[in-house]
């Protein structure tokens, strides 16, 4: 099974700490809690865990000195720091140090829960360790491929890696841009400082120059504190910024001069912020095109552009189709404690005939879905043919893709029928998403509810609510206080 992620927590109030506790055990974190900085510091070095956070002012050791020496001992492990209003810029201090984050009390708990999660992820990719061919494949992330065309994309990997340079990565969606940023980043000189991934397109156009360079107390509506951006976060390290081609106007301004000058200022602020970031981006987009129809600057653009990798389609590296499929059943047979299934002959040679619109991240939920649906321990060429088949037309709905259960829907309403189609079919999506989410999770709501970005009580409710019964599902990870 997937492990839980694992929160030490260290904090001197004892009340404060056992809400935290409950909190994000409910959320379905396992929780570790000290009570002293050079207990916390103890704890760190003997227990793995994926996450620290602290409070600034403990005993024992202080916040600032924890930060330091967490980071000169494991510069991979982030941590987050709460602090009291009025010590906001030591907080920026820590940072600057190696903090991954902070939060200024009181906050509220889905804020924590976001910077908690935002913080493991991190973690993870700073962690996963990423091989190239010619290391062995561990149960780990690795780029997994002999095919000539990866072998000239590992040799790129090398040569550019210790290099101090900005890398533009391309490729098709589903390729594995972000592998390829991450695999120059732990080969690089900077693998023991912070990697920071954000995705241009997945945060509102209105919040991401925020995100990037940060705003100072007051700078819009709801800013009621300072926040750091990510280029202050990745300070010393490797910044990467997926879907780049995504970029706002205005942000590329802003980060043009960041690439020109190393420097930034926050948002509503003046001061001016030094950082040394290295910039890794990618893009499925033709950005020449983007820039013939005035939707990105050329001269960012040629910023960017100091080296570029070309990640190959899947249906153009078909030999490397049965490394990957593999690769993907050891790495799932692990997750959901299963025997890892044989393959046939037949079922890989229908595997590489398909044209894999969807790449490697395709063909990697294609292989969880038939380890999951495998009956014994063979998969066979009847299993790959039905799921490929199946792919663009599943749904909760026996007989029914979604497609054509909106047109059922919006027939019954132009024929008088019930008038709540957008209902029904949100409800419909909703109960396919979360039924999947508790299958994968193997009936483990905790889990299950972390992948959804829900609390566990919230998941309970909307199971409640659908009838899918959630008091038969697992209860979860113990307590460990």
């Amino acid at each position: 099974m997937a492990s839980t992620a694992h929160v030490l927590l260290i904090e001197d109030d004892t009340r404060l700490a056992t809400s935290l506790c409950d909190v994000l055990q409910e959320d379905g974190f396992k929780v570790t809690v000290c009570h002293r900085g050079d207990e916390g510091m103890r704890k760190a070095g003997g227990e793995p865990c994926d996450v620290v956070l602290t409070d600034l002012r403990l005993p024992g050791i202080g916040g600032l000195d924890l930060v330091k020496q967490l980071h000169d001992s494991q510069p991979r492990l982030p941590v987050v720091l709460m602090t009291a209003h009025g010590t906001i810029e030591t907080a920026i201090e820590a940072t600057k140090l190696g903090a991954y984050d902070y939060l200024q009390k009181p906050f509220e708990m889905p804020e924590l829960l976001s910077v908690l999660r935002r913080a493991v992820e991190a973690g993870r990719l700073m962690r996963d360790p990423v091989t190239l061919p010619d290391a062995p494949v561990e149960s780990g992330t690795a780029l997994v491929g002999t095919s000539r065309a990866m072998q000239a994309v590992c040799k790129e990997i090398g040569r550019v890696a210790a290099k101090p340079v900005t890398v533009l990565i391309r490729g098709e969606t589903g390729t594995g841009k972000e592998l390829i940023a991450r695999a120059i980043y732990q080969h690089s000189p900077r693998a023991r400082a912070a990697f920071i991934a954000i995705n241009c397109a997945a945060v509102p156009e209105n919040l991401l120059e925020s995100e990037l360079f940060g705003h100072e107390r007051g700078a819009f509506t709801g800013a009621d504190r300072r926040r750091i951006g990510r280029f202050e976060q990745a300070d010393q390290g490797t910044l990467f910024l997926d879907e780049i081609g995504d970029l706002p106007p205005q942000t590329q301004v802003k980060l043009l001069r960041v690439l020109q000058q190393q420097t930034f200022q926050r948002v509503g602020g003046t001061e001016v912020i030094s950082v040394d970031v290295r910039v890794i981006a990618a893009t499925h987009r033709s950005l020449e095109t983007m820039i013939r129809e005035d939707k990105f600057r050329e001269d960012l653009f040629h910023r960017l552009n100091v080296v570029t990798l070309q990640l190959p389609p899947l249906r153009e590296r078909r030999e490397d189709i049965p490394l990957l499929v593999r690769h993907f059943l050891r790495k799932y047979a692990a997750d959901f404690g299963v025997a890892s299934p044989t393959i046939s002959a037949d079922a890989m040679a229908g595997l590489q005939a398909d044209a894999w619109p969807g790449n490697v991240r395709e063909l990697e939920n294609i292989t969880r879905r038939l380890l999951l649906d495998a009956r014994g321990l063979s998969i066979n060429a009847d299993a790959v043919r039905e799921t490929l088949a199946a792919r663009n037309t599943e749904s909760a709905l026996p007989g029914k893709s979604f497609s054509a259960f909106a047109g059922e829907l919006l027939a019954q309403a132009q024929s008088g029928g019930p008038q709540d189609a957008h209902a029904r079919m949100l409800a419909e999506a909703e109960r396919e998403l979360l039924t999947q989410a508790i299958t994968l999770a193997a009936g483990n709501q905790a889990r299950a509810a972390r992948w959804l970005g829900l609390s566990r009580f919230t998941l309970r409710e909307k199971l409640k609510h659908l009838g899918l019964h959630p008091d038969s599902a697992e209860a979860g990870p113990e307590k460990d206080v």
